[in-house]
């Protein structure tokens, strides 16, 4: 059997988003949750502000799989912002970078019990100025796949060229604020510049959407996670 499986939404995302995919994992053999947001479990981290109550419910979360199937290890599956997210969650380097904890509650060390991490969309860098802090704070402290312990897996999606033009504004826009350039492919919402990270298993699907709410396929279809469910064996 597979390791158990944590997924964790992306930003402004409720865990019920995931509800199909988690499902699917779990017929699948691959005992799976979903860190339990709401989406305003988010509202306290708007405007670049500190993660760490996203963090904490991580924790828990991760915490009851390892004692429920008594494991020394899981899975994670991070989703668009829940990737750099769960980077940090990975770190042993205090996240004080907002000044609202200490050091011993702002240190997880999770590396030690995270066997795969898949990013699905996952922007790991930006350029826009809120979210640039804390993903400074990332890629300064860990760089690529840090972790040796940790198997890294970056999944993104090539479906939409970002233009200045009807229907691919979002996507120009999106891809600008990320990587500093509009005109580039991505999934819609991350290009494929920011979703790779040096030393990790970096996949490109074609024809893939940003989210569960995006028209189309998504990296949780059933005809796409076929792509990158054999990495939580």
């Amino acid at each position: 059997m597979s390791l158990p499986t944590v997924i964790l939404p992306g930003y402004f995302a409720s865990a019920i988003e995931y509800q199909q995919l988690e499902r699917a994992l779990n017929q699948q053999g691959v005992p799976t949750t979903t860190v339990p947001l709401r989406k305003r479990d988010w509202i306290s981290t708007l405007g670049g502000r500190s993660v760490v109550p996203i963090l904490k419910r991580i924790e828990l979360t991760v915490k009851q799989m390892l004692y429920q199937y008594k494991s020394s290890a899981v899975n994670l599956i991070a989703h668009s912002a829940g990737g750099w997210i769960a980077r940090i969650y990975l770190g042993e380097k205090p996240y004080l970078i907002h000044g609202d904890v200490t050091a011993a509650e702002a240190t997880w060390e999770a590396y030690k019990h995270v066997h795969t991490l898949i990013t699905l969309g996952t922007p790991h860098t930006s350029q826009e100025r809120w979210t640039k802090k804390n993903l400074d704070f990332v890629n300064m402290n860990y760089p690529g796949a840090f972790y040796a312990e940790v198997r890294y897996v970056c999944v993104t999606g090539r479906a939409v060229y970002g233009e200045r033009r009807l229907g691919s504004w979002l996507a120009y826009n999106s891809y600008q604020l990320t990587c500093g350039q509009g005109n580039c492919w991505g999934d819609g919402i991350t290009p494929i510049a920011a979703a790779h990270l040096t030393g990790a298993t970096n996949i490109t699907l074609e024809g893939v959407m940003h989210s569960p709410r995006s028209p189309g396929i998504w990296y949780g279809s059933p005809e796409v996670r076929q792509a990158w469910i054999s990495y939580l064996a």
